[in-house]
């Protein structure tokens, strides 16, 4: 085998009985048999001062010169040795002990179990690291943690500010530091209670809220909510466990309103039981429908709007909120050059077909076609680089028959056009394959999802990262997963893919799923989370030519928007137009051969919404009726925006909760008059903040705003990223009574097991200059022995000859 001349100067290591022996550089070594053979030739060809040198003196001389060369040539090429040496430490116990009102529904008591580990005989210093209702547990982490250290985390996990525990970990991390949680049990049960629903709405429109009951502990109870608005009750149910209990209302008046909700609840906290709500009730917004005939959406459009008819474009547009346009040919349209600086001012647009419209109305020649989220006659899914993320780990691993069904489902759902890569993850990622083109390749990349084999734990942030890392650029990855790493850095990770033009699709897969994380990791992409059913919908987004989609309705392609969230089809109109979603606009429905029925983008400030989707008599078909009829109206809606905009005299105060800070906001001629004090921030726009200090409702320029509980009283019980936290960083998750355990662990890990690096290369030297030395000497007293035995011989001789003279 060929060696490379580098190698000849990397060092060598090797171990012998637990001693790790090398040298820094072997090729030193080569010079060796060179320095003997020029060491023997110089010795034997010596034959010294007084002539021929006796066979052994030449011997001892070349076997001294040996030793000393050895002894050179060793000490050039750098030996050294490694031992590993353990020392005892010093186990101590550094508690981050939470004390914010949240943790009165555990049963931790942190100075008992401090009590118990000292009596272990470790020392326990205690920091209080969070209390009334703040809990910047993230921050309070990563200030307590230095370089290789080691902390005892107290705390629920509930974080109102500051850090995420996700963060904490990733920078715990960096610092190689270790952060040990405690699995605290809910002491009593304890309930809250959530309203949902729209900030602002019209006169006379129908609203749905949604009550929401939390809690930790509570079981399947039920808890009756009461609902009352401006103090007159208006609903009443019951919820089981948690869950939620929807009704609707409407409003008659102008003005703000305020609606209560109070649960029943005799629990720990009583702040959490009632929630406040603001509502602002504005005029309906005036909406200019332009329509050649009658058509039963502008009937629809009157039930909830102020609306006046046109068959035509007006050059005026400023009244109004949005335009509706159904059915109107390219040249009937009208000014759609006023139309299109209305919509880049901020008016709203909706655009309906008909057997006039789009492409067969002549918009592919108009200017219209520009301010719309749809192109001509390009049919067809999209083309993407792609990689499928799969989950690996052992939590998918009685699932993985299905796993991998899934996978190769996915797989199958994408056009041929599509460049796709293939990527596995456990608490590592793999590549599986390389990004290619998949027409080519498809039963290659179906070969390796069949040999996927499931190990090791769930870490969908590494997963993401290593996906991104094949993409090397902007993309999509679709990940097939049941989500089941309890966060970890998973949305971090995402965010990051999102910030790079990377859109992430997730689909669950196992049970149970953790919709929650991978809805979440989805939607900071501009991504959706599919469950394993509805992998079809890929074939929508990236089929192309190759994979065809077919229904017997309408199908919703993305639920995460305003428009279709909520929405359960059954329409199926017959006919629609021949169009494309273009990039950077959102898909939300199809056809049932495909084809995109609704769309949206922004154009300059404005929002406009293309419906494409028709009947053959030239109206919207099944869109008219519940429940489809939702889409229209919920695209009109989303395309008006904020009903007052460009009003003045309006004032803005989002709700808030006690203690933080909200922005007030008017749009007038002249500065309110105080309290609290305006500040200039625009023209004829003024602002305020105000920080509230209790529950209930408050009033600003005669509008009113909410404030609601903190957030440390919702939600509650043990955070989920407590475990993660402790896996990330190699720490350890303890129950409360095992002081003795932890006490083990902690002085467990203050041993200390270092490497001692001893190098040799002086003594060898040293071992040199005596042997070298030895020599000289004894050479030194030969030669003088030598010469002390010839000047007595010749003495003696001289004594001779006197005597015979």
């Amino acid at each position: 085998m060929a060696v490379a001349l580098s190698d000849l100067w990397s060092s060598f290591e090797t171990t012998v009985r637990g001693v790790t022996v090398g040298v820094e550089l072997p090729g030193v070594l080569l010079a060796l048999p060179v320095a003997l053979a020029l060491a023997a030739w110089l010795t034997f060809r010596f034959r010294g001062s007084g002539g021929d040198w006796p066979r052994r003196r030449r011997v001892l001389l070349f076997t001294t010169r040996v030793v000393v060369v050895i002894c050179l040539v060793l000490a050039a090429a750098g030996p050294y040795t490694v031992v590993s040496r353990t020392t005892p430490g010093d186990p101590q116990v550094q508690m981050l002990v939470d004390e914010s009102r949240s943790m009165g529904v555990t049963g931790a008591d942190p100075a008992d179990l401090a009590s118990d580990i000292e009596a272990e005989g470790v020392p326990v210093t205690r920091s209080v690291i969070a209390s009334e209702n703040t809990s910047r547990i993230g921050d309070a982490v990563v200030a307590n943690v230095d370089r290789g250290s080691s902390v005892l985390l107290v705390s629920d996990g509930r974080v109102t500010g500051g850090r995420s525990l996700d963060e904490a970990a990733e920078i715990a991390r960096s610092a190689n530091a270790t952060v040990h949680t405690l699995d605290l049990s809910v002491r009593s049960p304890e309930r809250y209670v959530s309203l949902a629903g729209p900030a602002k709405t019209s006169v006379g429109v129908q609203n749905a809220f949604l009550v929401r009951v939390g809690g930790a502990g509570i079981g399947n109870g039920s808890a009756t909510v009461t609902v009352s608005a401006d103090g007159t009750p208006i609903a009443t149910g019951e919820v089981a466990g948690e869950g939620a209990y929807e009704f609707t209302y409407t409003f008659s008046e102008i003005g703000s309103h305020e609606l209560t909700v109070r649960l029943e609840s005799d629990d720990r906290f009583g702040a959490n039981d009632v929630y406040y709500k603001s509502v602002r009730v504005v005029p309906k917004p005036r909406v200019l429908y332009v329509a050649r005939g009658e058509y039963p959406f502008g009937d629809l459009l009157e039930r909830l709007y102020d609306v006046e008819r046109a068959d035509s474009i007006p050059s005026d547009l400023s009244p109004y909120q949005t335009v509706v346009l159904q059915n109107v040919p390219n040249l009937a349209l009208g000014n759609v050059s006023a139309l299109q600086q209305a919509v880049i001012n901020g008016t709203g647009l909706v655009v309906a077909g008909g057997p006039s419209a789009y492409e067969r109305g002549g918009y592919q020649s108009s200017a219209l076609a520009s301010t719309l989220p749809v192109s001509f006659g390009e049919g067809g899914g999209r083309t993407a680089r792609i990689t499928l993320l799969v989950d690996i780990s052992s939590s998918a691993q009685s699932g993985m028959r299905v796993q991998k069904s899934i996978a190769l489902d996915v797989l199958e759902q994408l056009g041929d056009e599509n460049e796709v890569g293939i990527v596995g993850f456990n608490t590592r990622a793999f590549r599986v394959q390389d990004v290619v083109e998949l027409g080519g390749n498809r039963s290659q990349l179906q070969s390796k999802i069949r040999r996927l084999n499931s190990r090791g734990g769930t870490d969908l942030g590494v997963g993401l990262r290593g996906a991104s890392d094949l993409l090397s650029g902007p993309g999509t990855v679709i990940v097939i997963s049941d989500g089941n790493d309890r966060g970890s850095t998973a949305v971090q990770a995402a965010r990051r893919l999102g910030a790079r033009g990377t859109q992430v699709i997730t689909v669950g897969v196992g049970n149970p799923v953790n919709d929650e994380l991978l809805t979440e990791v989805a939607g900071v992409t501009g991504g959706q989370f599919l469950r394993a059913d509805e992998t079809d919908r890929l074939r929508l987004l990236f089929g192309g030519d190759s994979r065809t989609f077919a229904s017997d309705k309408l199908t919703i392609v993305d639920r995460n928007h305003f428009i279709t969230a909520g929405v359960e089809t059954t329409a199926n109109p017959p006919l629609v137009h021949d169009v494309s979603v273009r990039p950077g606009a959102d898909f939300l429905v199809a056809a049932g051969d495909g084809t995109p029925a609704i769309a949206q983008w922004r154009y300059g400030l404005g929002r406009v919404v293309s419906i494409t989707a028709y009947g053959n008599d030239g109206t919207l078909d099944g869109l008219l009726q519940e429940p489809d009829s939702l889409l229209l109206t919920k695209s009109v809606n989303w395309a008006i925006g904020d009903p007052e905009r460009g009003a003045t005299g309006v004032v803005s105060a989002p709700d808030t909760r006690v203690g933080q800070p909200t922005r007030i906001q008017y749009v007038g001629e002249d500065r309110p008059a105080g309290p609290p004090t305006f500040r200039q921030v625009g023209p004829r726009t003024y602002e305020t903040t105000v920080t509230p200090t209790r529950t209930g409702f408050e009033t600003v320029v005669n509008t009113t705003y909410a404030v609601n509980y903190p957030d440390e009283y919702a939600p509650l019980g043990p955070a989920g990223g407590l475990a993660s936290l402790a896996r990330m960083t190699g720490g350890e998750r303890f129950l409360s009574g095992e002081a003795e355990r932890i006490a083990e662990v902690v002085t467990q890990r203050a041993i200390s097991t270092r490497d001692v690096r001893q190098e040799w290369g002086w003594v060898l030297l040293t071992a040199a200059l005596i042997v070298f030395l030895l020599e000289v000497v004894a050479r030194r007293l030969g030669a003088y022995r030598r010469a002390s035995g010839r000047r007595a011989t010749t003495r003696t001789g001289r004594g001779v000859e006197s005597e015979n003279d």
